[in-house]
């Protein structure tokens, strides 16, 4: 009898990708006009970006460099979740940007139920931050791997050590 065959959902960021993105990102700053004489900034302070930039308009134009570096550099970008804007020192706004690492409790279920729902003969469960799915058939774990990437969810999802 054939032994069966698995996979993890998992939900990661690889952070030395997003100073890479953000380095680049700094880069063309730098280099712009618009930007010339700003005080625009990106920090990584362990897995939260923080922003900075004189008004909350150049904040978007500096938010919207950043992600189009993490784009080209295959960071997922919805796994970034954006606090408030805030007011920062010397007439600056500053907006935090908090990494999300692993599948947290409610995107777990909702992944779990849409693999319920595909009728396929599949076991999942939860594993802390990620999804253990297994099979008999490799065809119906790509099925699963089918409906997971067409589902609507808030987070960006990776799948690892297929076997």
């Amino acid at each position: 009898m054939a032994k069966d065959s698995s996979f993890d959902v998992v939900s990661q960021v690889d952070l030395q990708e997003v100073i890479n993105g953000i380095t680049m990102a700094l880069k063309e700053i730098r280099n712009r006009y618009d930007f010339k004489g700003s005080k625009s900034d990106i920090s990584v302070d362990k897995e939260e970006l923080v922003l900075i930039s004189d008004d909350e308009f150049k904040l978007e134009q500096l938010k919207d460099v950043m992600v189009s570096k993490l784009i080209k550099r295959g960071v997922p970008t919805k796994n970034i979740e954006y606090g408030k804007v805030e007011n920062a020192s010397g007439g600056t706004v500053r907006q935090r940007g908090k990494l999300i690492q692993g599948i947290d409790k409610e995107n777990a279920k909702k992944i779990n139920n849409l693999i319920k729902k595909s009728g396929l003969k599949v076991k999942s469960q939860i594993q802390d931050d990620q999804l253990r799915v297994s099979a008999k058939s490799r065809d119906d774990l790509q099925q699963v791997i089918a409906a997971i990437k067409e589902a609507d969810l808030s987070i960006d999802v990776q799948f690892i050590n297929y076997r």
